[in-house]
């Protein structure tokens, strides 16, 4: 008798398969580093996992085509996102009109190419290669080997993620922030929240990241070290923000923007090569 089995579970079965080929070792890198501006870095494995999210997942869109990926080599990431103490150690405080806060507070209102000028000059110091992660980077990143909606299960959560911090718009988790001393209408200091499983923090919420890829559809099959296509319109933004609500956090929700535009809710978080990479 032939099992005929639904396409999501095949596309889950067939990225189960792929991980047990083995990939390139990553015990030989050390499982965290650091450079001088103070930024922290875990080193993420090669595996793979099914990018996007199931046809019954709620608040899905139709973007999110489940599909296999693979990434074949290891990548260190940053532990939270960039703050404006480590932007202001690389980029000088000429921003700082711009990007009022604290050290430990999320650097926002960055366009994607500002972005671009920081790992310019954060390459300039010879400490290692940097870049944004991928698309595919961010999201088996942000998953920590997990295929829930969200790393800690099916829900939003206010004391996992900081989402709904809006008290005119969305304010499911206002009183949740109150309670812990921090401000309203605005991200909560960088690593406020429990980490995932890989030791990252803030993949949910706080504020959305810029990653590499334009926007555009997800292939059909599986594939491997996915980068997007060579040029396009938008650019990709993961993993929601303290401004709205919980359902952007997703593991799988997208967003797109034109790499010029600055956000109040939008920062970054970057890559760091492993040697060779």
């Amino acid at each position: 008798m032939r099992l005929s089995l639904p396409r999501c579970t095949r596309a889950v079965l067939a990225v189960c398969l792929l991980m047990l080929w083995p990939g390139p070792a990553a015990a030989e890198f050390p499982p965290q580093t650091g450079n001088s501006v103070g930024m922290e870095f875990v080193l993420i494995p090669p595996g793979s996992f099914p990018m996007g999210s199931p046809p019954d997942e709620p608040r899905r869109d139709p973007s999110e085509r489940l599909h296999p990926v693979t990434l074949s080599t290891p990548f260190y990431l940053q532990v939270t996102e960039v703050t404006l103490g480590q932007w202001w150690k690389v980029m000088g405080h000429s921003w700082v009109v711009r990007r009022q806060g604290q050290a430990a507070t999320p650097v926002t209102r960055v366009s994607w190419r500002d972005t671009q000028e920081f790992l310019a000059a954060l390459n300039r110091l010879g400490e290692g290669v940097y870049r944004l992660p991928t698309e595919a980077e961010w999201e088996y990143a942000a998953r920590a080997g997990t295929t829930t909606a969200y790393p800690w299960g099916e829900h939003p959560d206010c004391s996992r993620a900081l989402f709904g911090n809006n008290a005119s718009k969305e304010d499911t988790c206002v009183d949740y922030v109150r309670a812990k001393g921090w401000d309203v209408g605005c991200p909560a200091p960088a690593g406020s929240y429990p980490p995932n499983g890989w030791g990252l923090h803030d993949m949910q919420g706080n504020v959305w990241e810029w990653v590499a890829d334009w926007f555009a559809e997800y292939p059909q099959g599986p594939v491997t070290d996915p980068k997007g296509p060579e040029t396009g319109e938008m650019r990709v933004r993961r993993g929601g923000s303290w401004f709205m609500y919980g359902f952007y956090c997703r593991s799988a929700n997208r967003a797109a923007a034109h790499p010029d535009s600055r956000f109040q809710t939008t920062g970054f978080r970057v890559v760091r090569e492993v040697p060779g990479g």
